[in-house]
């Protein structure tokens, strides 16, 4: 038996009345995943980030997206922060600047020197 034969034996038959069903199946699978493992942790991540930047006040230590590391000193009614970067030197940034993930993982590293 050739391999062209053995392709067609092992074929599933044309023609026919097949159900869509296990396609639709398929289909609500893969969206499942996706749903899963891209939408559902970025919308928590984005969510935390919100409730994070709200919760902020004064003498929080921060790190903005640019990394710039400092504490806050003021936070104003127009959605911006005074930063101090170093005593008596401070800078007005918008409170979306601020990173969670970095301002938590060097207020983590702080906390471990310190021990």
């Amino acid at each position: 038996m050739n391999l062209m034969n053995m392709f067609f034996l092992m074929a599933p038959p044309s023609g026919g009345d097949q159900s869509p069903l296990p396609t639709f199946i398929m289909m609500g699978a893969i969206i499942l995943v996706f749903w899963l493992f891209m939408i559902r942790p970025q919308a928590k991540k984005a969510k935390d980030q919100k409730k994070y930047i709200e919760n902020m006040s004064k003498g929080d230590k921060v790190v903005t997206i640019a990394g710039i590391h400092g504490t806050i000193n003021k936070v104003n009614e127009d959605g911006t922060i005074q930063l101090e970067v170093s005593p008596g030197s401070y800078i007005k940034i918008e409170k979306s600047a601020i990173s969670l993930e970095w301002s938590q993982a060097a207020n983590k590293a702080v906390a471990t020197d310190k021990k």
